[in-house]
């Protein structure tokens, strides 16, 4: 990625990198902090995972105005030193010995907020400090940083909470935030031409901008569906594996394993897969190969269940390199922090309706139909986008600048 993490970017890249790093710490050590800490039951889990989404339901709309209102630049900076104090009160109050759930429970909802925000303002960032030709590139640069760190943070964070206990790994979370902070704050912002609206306007201005166009239309609605159908399969894999196929833990993690590091390669490929089949079709092959998945799985022959999750990995990162930079090719500037934030509201709300509909349908069908029923599910998605103007988008559309 030498080629492309270089200039303004870089300093971006480089603070992504460490705070996605502790993040992915985080993302294992905060259940434990409240199973292992607090003794919290699994009615309590489920209210903290939920937590943890709904800022991006609740207030993905609005954020994308309030970022569009800011230098981008002060909202990385001020979100990471938000989420370093946040993050930072869990080992202190342990320390104190005053470590509550209730506690726990805030710090999703207000590390959630500021992460929408963080995400909102470095996607929106990314086209004022590349060339319009690299963005490809520097998308993919942006989901490896996400990919290796989620690939590799689990286990790095299993084995911090064995030696130091989960509240105080949590810790190099909030370390890596003031690492990002510092990073961002040395960032160059180009600087951005205000258009301004109507706050009523601009509330919904996301959505209008998303809907009234005819690429971005459909693609949004078949990111959501996929959305639905890879949440339907996420929280049932290891259930299936352990419970249906009889896998040992470790040939489980192995599996698992198998798509961090499928995607790892995804996203390293990425950028010359595009630029052979082109953006439009490099999203329908990356979604169609994600959706093969399930039924893969639901064999239940070992080498296809590591060869669904191999799938699962390429899959999702040879199409979200191409959406993620259609989102920010197709719109004028002063539009893409309202997008941006509108897309996350829309596709974790696929998530959650897919994730909460995963258990039920599991329970009444079964896990192997479940499984089958999300290859299906993403199929349809994958059909919304075939049958739309995308197929034929081969490179960059024209900029737009108003």
């Amino acid at each position: 990625m030498a080629w492309v993490v270089r200039g303004e970017f870089r300093k971006l890249w480089v603070g992504q990198l460490v705070s996605a790093s502790g993040s992915a710490i985080t993302t294992v050590a905060l259940p434990l902090v409240a199973v292992v800490t607090l003794q919290a039951s699994a009615v309590q889990m489920g209210v903290l995972a939920a937590l943890t989404v709904l800022p991006h339901l609740v207030f993905g709309l609005p954020a994308g105005v309030w970022v569009d209102r800011w230098s981008l630049r002060r909202v990385l900076v001020m979100t990471d030193v938000g989420r370093a104090l946040v993050l930072g009160c869990i080992p202190v109050a342990a320390v104190v010995g005053v470590l509550q759930l209730w506690q726990l429970y805030v710090v999703a909802v207000l590390a959630g907020v500021l992460s929408l925000l963080s995400e909102t303002a470095s996607s929106t960032l990314v086209p004022a400090l590349v060339p319009r030709e690299e963005l490809i590139r520097a998308n993919s640069a942006h989901l490896l940083n996400l990919n290796v760190a989620s690939t590799a943070g689990p286990s790095v964070a299993g084995l911090l909470v064995q030696v130091l206990t989960a509240p105080f790994a949590i810790l190099f979370d909030a370390a890596s935030y003031v690492v990002s902070a510092v990073a961002s704050y040395l960032i160059r912002e180009p600087e951005r031409s205000a258009v301004s609206r109507s706050s009523g306007v601009r509330v919904t201005g996301g959505l209008r901008a998303i809907f009234g166009n005819p690429v971005l239309a459909p693609l949004v609605v078949s990111a959501t569906v996929g959305a639905i159908a890879g949440a339907l399969l996420g929280p049932l894999i290891v259930l299936y594996l352990v419970r249906e196929l009889d896998w040992a833990p470790a040939l489980v993690g192995v599996a698992i394993t198998a798509s961090g590091v499928a995607a790892v390669v995804g996203s390293l490929v990425a950028p010359a897969w595009i630029q052979v089949v082109g953006l439009g079709r490099g999203y329908l092959i990356g979604q169609l190969v994600a959706s093969l998945t399930g039924a893969a799985l639901a064999v239940g022959f070992a080498p296809l269940v590591f060869v669904g999750q191999a799938l699962a990995g390429m899959g999702m990162s040879l199409f979200a390199v191409p959406q993620r930079t259609l989102r920010q090719s197709l719109l004028p500037p002063h539009q893409l922090a309202q997008v941006q934030a509108t897309w996350r509201t829309l596709v974790i709300g696929g998530q959650s309706v897919g994730a909460l509909t995963s258990g039920l349908l599991a329970t009444t069908l079964g896990l192997r139909t479940t499984l089958v029923l999300s290859t299906v599910v993403m199929l349809a998605g994958t059909l919304i986008a075939y049958l739309s103007p995308l197929r034929r988008l081969h490179t960059l559309p024209k900029a737009v600048t108003a």
